[in-house]
């Protein structure tokens, strides 16, 4: 069932959400040649405890998991798409790096995440971050009072396959609201018009995640939780909380 959020939620979720994009940034300032991805997890930890919020992350178990996540971000490196832990092994000169968060402050949840790279970027590795980045904003460009889950899948699967990159097979955005996932499912490729219709007060996770080599297909990690592309090609993962509003589309998740 979708949770319908007031404007006086909204605005809740939007201090949440900043707490999130604080996060993300101090992962990206942390983010260097040596560092680990556990030292930027120690960086979003720091950022939580100054603002008194919680991670909707650490200890998170869904029911695909055998261990429930030991961290408060995704650290995921090069051929991870989503869900990496945090690893001790250092950052390497043109690393990909994507950087999931989510933050519970007063009882409301954001989420959102950002990929970059470290040291000296790879050409192809910046065209696959901007694609990445030119989807997330087609997605929350047609999440509008009027149209439909499928008219926001549709825009974010048209940049993807027009740049040549693969779409990450049943993987997308989602609701979120009190839970950091809630209902409606928000796929990343689908036909316009179609599925529910958007609605002033919706609150929406979208997502794209880009596989670089063209195909769909992923493999999961043996902790249980990373998720690689098959063909060990790169990946890149952008995402915001979106506010649906008679207004127009509201990005809860920036600083």
């Amino acid at each position: 069932m979708v949770q319908l959020k007031t404007d006086t939620h909204i605005e809740a979720m939007r201090a949440s959400g900043r707490v999130v994009a604080q996060i993300l940034t101090r992962a990206r300032e942390a983010a260097a040649v040596g560092v680990t991805p556990r030292e930027l997890d120690e960086a979003a930890r720091e950022v939580l405890r100054e603002v008194g919020a919680a991670s909707p992350f650490l200890n998170y178990r869904p029911h695909f998991a055998s261990t429930p996540f030991p961290a408060v971000i995704c650290v995921s490196v090069n051929d991870a798409i989503v869900h990496g832990i945090p690893s001790d092994e250092p950052l390497r000169d043109g690393d990909l790096v994507s950087v999931d968060a989510g933050a519970l402050l007063d009882g409301w949840a954001g989420d959102a995440a950002v990929s970059f790279t470290v040291g000296r970027a790879r050409p192809a590795d910046t065209r696959l971050i901007a694609a990445s980045v030119r989807a997330l904003e087609a997605g929350i460009a047609a999440a509008v009072v009027g149209n439909r889950i499928g008219d926001i899948a549709h825009a974010i699967g048209t940049v993807c396959r027009d740049a040549g990159y693969g779409i990450m097979e049943g993987y997308g955005g989602h609701g979120i609201g009190r839970s950091m996932h809630e209902d409606p499912a928000v796929p990343n490729e689908g036909r316009p018009g179609r599925g529910m219709p958007l609605r002033h007060g919706m609150v929406l996770a979208i997502e794209p995640m880009l596989i670089a080599g063209g195909g769909d297909a992923f493999r999961e990690d043996r902790d249980g939780w990373t998720l690689r592309t098959t063909d060990g090609s790169r990946a890149a993962h952008s995402e915001h909380t979106v506010a649906i509003t008679d207004d127009g589309p509201r990005v809860l998740t920036v600083l």
